[in-house]
């Protein structure tokens, strides 16, 4: 296994590494950081949680300290890193701060959902990387603010959650903007045929990297299906979390209206949560994050594209509330749990609308998710039919229960007239 110190990294950012205790790059560290030093363009797949914010940190930091930039006075801004979501981007700020504690080498961090004074200021001192979410970065581009004529490095990150949120006409603004002799680099967790095409119009006879999921740390995540019917899904939910003893969580749902509700559900029996979604402001995000870690909030309750970036350890559960429709996304989000060689449990709920996400998953897993039957809540019409799995096939799927809590109603949440009996929907 190759060693940070083998990868040609200057003095300062070896000393860097060292002191946040990482002696060995992660694979895609391995494949890109290289190529990146070599100067070419990389095409990378790979998910968040695999170290690909140092993977391109690191080499545009040696990139900006050792070579001259061609521009005199104020100092221009050399590097840009594109990223989707405001939590993504102040991590990647993070990183930033931590491999160049030992550089004098000025960033920023930008996005929306804040006033901009700070961040103008910061620019007009003049910064060597700038790290932005589209909206903003077009708004201070606009305003004659940010000025783009010398980027030499620019990052594409999350290249398929910009596409999800539909910034792919705000990416290409900025590619319009950027100077044609420059490297790049574009990162996605999946690789579909617009990620391809977008590729293909700015990446210069790109590198390939591509690193698939830690398939050990899925192994040692405890997956579980339960089938009740999509109005039981909250009742179902808080029996587990008192029944499991719960103490952190993520809860998937597919909207931000879901999440926002799921909340205020859970809260009404004494279930401290947060939301965080695009409709939070900036701050009630950072509140929510900041509760989550301290212990003081037990449940997040996010949406896909709200959770990207968000890494927090010790998280013991992931619910899937939703299954989501892009069976990539089902692994990413389990990911969430089991890190740094722990275990952790992995719930998915699944309605009588969501048989087809659940085929989907189990191929692109190339397993059978096991059933637990075990609760109140158990809806056998919202079981697929038979032959419906990935990896095991036939109508079993899993061979047998997974041994847990039995759960039962939660006090506070009404009963199953007063909340209506069991809807079928399409």
């Amino acid at each position: 296994m190759q060693t940070f110190s083998e990868l040609d990294l200057i003095e300062p950012l070896q000393r860097a590494v060292e002191a946040q205790g990482y002696t060995k790059p992660t694979p895609v560290q391995a494949q890109a950081i290289p190529l990146l030093l070599a100067g070419r363009d990389v095409l990378a797949c790979a998910q968040t949680g695999t170290g690909k914010t140092a993977a391109f940190t690191l080499p545009v930091l040696q990139h900006i300290q050792t070579r001259r930039s061609g521009r005199t006075g104020r100092r221009p801004i050399r590097a840009l890193v594109l990223t989707p979501t405001r939590e993504l981007a102040a991590q990647i700020g993070e990183s930033i701060a931590g491999y160049g504690q030992h550089l004098q080498i000025p960033h920023t961090v930008i996005f929306g959902g804040v006033k901009q004074g700070a961040q103008v200021r910061a620019i007009e001192r003049g910064v060597a990387i700038l790290v932005a979410t589209p909206g903003r970065l077009l708004d201070l581009m606009g305003q004659g603010i940010v000025d783009l004529r010398d980027v030499e490095f620019f990052v594409l990150d999350e290249a398929d959650r910009m596409l999800d949120m539909g910034f792919i006409n705000d990416v290409r603004r900025v590619l319009r903007d950027l100077p044609s002799k420059r490297q790049n680099l574009l990162f996605s967790a999946t690789m579909p045929e617009s990620i391809i095409q977008l590729a293909g119009s700015f990446l210069d006879n790109p590198a390939r990297v591509e690193v698939t999921p830690n398939a050990t740390t899925v192994e040692k995540i405890q997956q579980s299906v339960m089938f009740c019917a999509r109005a039981q899904k909250r009742f179902l939910l808080a029996s587990l979390i008192r029944s499991l003893g719960v103490e952190s969580a993520i809860v998937f749902t597919r909207t931000k209206h879901g999440a926002s509700r799921l909340v205020k559900q859970l809260e009404q029996v004494g279930i401290s949560s947060a939301a965080i979604h695009g409709n939070k402001s900036q701050n009630a995000r950072t509140r929510a994050l900041d509760g989550f870690r301290s212990g003081e909030i037990r449940i997040l309750v996010a949406t896909d594209i709200a959770s990207r970036g968000i890494d927090v350890d010790g998280v013991s559960h992931v619910f899937n509330f939703d299954l989501p429709n892009e069976p990539e996304s089902y692994v990413h989000r389990i990911g969430r749990t089991a890190r740094a060689g722990k275990g952790g449990v992995a719930v998915a709920f699944c309605d009588e609308t969501e048989g087809a996400f659940l085929r989907d998953i189990e191929h692109l897993i190339g397993m059978s998710i096991e059933v637990n039957e075990d609760h109140e809540w158990h809806d056998a019409a919202s079981v697929p039919p038979p032959g419906r799995g990935g990896g095991g096939g036939g109508g079993s799927r899993g061979g047998g229960r997974p041994k847990q809590t039995t759960v039962r109603r939660p006090e506070g949440l009404g009963n199953r007239t007063s909340d209506g009996q069991r809807r079928r929907r399409g």
